[in-house]
């Protein structure tokens, strides 16, 4: 097998001095996270020295290492690992013929890059890439590029960003040939005056396209026109995507069945019928956006069909396990990676649906929100009552704007943090309960996840949602 990297194309990618000849075949810069053949990139933060950690790497397999220290062990020496793990990613780039896609959005980009991923490895078995977690930011995504072989024929790269000028940056590193904006809702609000703001931050992406790329839009976004105002300088062809009767790539008809939603798309020049097996209205238009790009790259819409009626949840993204509860079993639904305004009402909707004895919320603190924060929790109030959620559990101290709007309407308990949220469970969840768990991340949900997934089996699809 080809490696991925030798030292010496190492070198000459980042303008590094090789010591010790090797070949990798992957690509970390967490040494928890190396493996056999892989390059362990030891990068310099604020709080820690990756160099501290070059010999556990090599003990876990490590082919080689890309340092600013002198190391033992194999390496490239360069004089800054960050600027060095950055022209790796442009090299990797460079060196491939693939069609790259890049994603970005305030909601739904991790889930829409996973099922491109599928659509498009469903057709090209071992030929599509993509990055891998949610590594989208000025690390990660140098880092995703760095892993991509250069055989690839797809190449699929989430992009994220936390103030204006950062996708800027990011997309002219990936250099997308087709660039999506999957949704603009209020995350990252502590960062932005406005929603308009965050539109003109995501509309960022289009400045990285290829000559010939494509920009996709969600045209039922009330940021459409604005979206589509920063994409036409950088973009030949612009498409709208969504259920609204002008979407270039549009849901004609969306049924929800027993097995998923039977979705009649129109698209440019073809038509296609397939299952989504994720539910909600939210992955109808995350599904359209991936067909559009399918589409866009010349793929293969029938295996995106097909792949698309297979999408499985991910962790803390959708995730559906059956937990053993005294008296019998309860259905967990895991969306304890995230969350913002948007997409918890989706899943609270989603929890609506779910047949059950009880639906129970169990709902974290949403970071990052600034000033508006008090308004945007107490918002939740309406979809829960909608959803008829039998008893909300609030977690977190920017969870009482939500505990007050909630008196008189719905049984709820407000805890501060994590562990008091385990407390609580105990003993209440019984058999037949539906449970969602959502919140940011850093409120660590994914706890409880873990406490009630012990000895739990997965149970069917659920979407990403945020």
């Amino acid at each position: 097998m080809t490696s991925l990297w030798t030292a010496f194309d190492i070198a000459a990618a980042v303008d590094g001095e090789v010591f010790g000849d090797f070949a990798a075949n992957g690509v970390a810069f967490d040494s928890r996270e190396v493996g056999p053949g892989d390059l362990f990139v030891a990068m310099k933060g604020e709080t820690t020295d990756g160099h501290r950690f070059v010999n556990g790497a090599f003990a876990a397999g490590a082919a080689g290492a890309l340092v600013s220290d002198p190391v033992d062990g194999p390496h490239v020496r360069v004089a800054d690992t960050a600027a060095a793990l950055d022209a790796l990613g442009r090299a990797a780039r460079a060196r491939t013929a693939a069609k790259i896609i890049g994603v970005t959005g305030s909601v739904g980009k991790t889930g829409t890059k996973e099922a491109l991923f599928a659509a498009l490895d469903r057709a090209a078995p071992g030929r599509a890439h993509r990055s891998l977690k949610s590594y989208n930011n000025h690390v990660g995504v140098p880092l995703s590029l760095a892993r991509m072989p250069a055989a690839t024929r797809f190449g699929i790269f989430e992009m994220g960003m936390s103030a204006a000028g950062e996708l800027a940056a990011l997309t002219r590193i990936v250099r997308p040939h087709v660039a999506i904006v999957t949704a603009i809702a209020p995350a990252h609000s502590a960062f932005f005056a406005s929603e308009e703001a965050i539109a003109d931050a995501k509309g960022e992406i289009f400045q990285g396209l290829e000559p010939g790329g494509t920009a996709i839009i969600p045209y039922d976004s009330p940021h459409r026109d604005r979206l589509i105002a920063a994409a036409r300088p950088f973009a030949e062809r612009i498409w709208t995507f969504g259920r609204g009767e002008g979407a270039d790539v549009r849901a004609r008809e969306a049924v929800r069945g027993p097995r998923g939603t039977l979705i009649a798309a129109v698209l440019p020049g073809a038509e296609l019928t397939f299952t989504l097996a994720p539910p909600g209205d939210h992955w109808v238009s995350n599904a359209m956006a991936v067909i559009a790009a399918v589409h866009a790259v010349d793929g293969d819409l029938a295996a995106a069909g097909l792949a698309l009626a297979d999408m499985a949840g991910l962790a803390g993204r959708g995730r559906r396990v059956i937990a053993p509860v005294e008296g019998g079993e309860a259905l967990v639904i895991d969306e304890s990676y995230n969350a913002n305004p948007a997409s918890m009402a989706a899943t609270i909707a989603l929890l609506g649906e779910e047949p059950a004895e009880r639906r129970i919320a169990v709902l974290g603190d949403m970071r990052e929100l600034g000033e508006k924060s008090p308004l945007f929790h107490a918002s939740l109030a309406q979809p829960l009552v909608r959803a008829g959620v039998d008893f909300a559990l609030l977690v977190g101290p920017e969870m009482a704007a939500l505990a007050n709007e909630l008196e008189g309407r719905i049984d709820f308990a407000h805890v501060p943090d994590a562990a008091a949220a385990l407390d609580r469970l105990d003993g209440l969840i019984e058999a037949g309960d539906a449970v969602l768990i959502k919140g940011s991340n850093a409120i660590g949900l994914a706890r409880l996840v873990d406490h009630f997934g012990s000895g739990a089996v997965a149970a069917g699809n659920m979407p990403c949602s945020t």
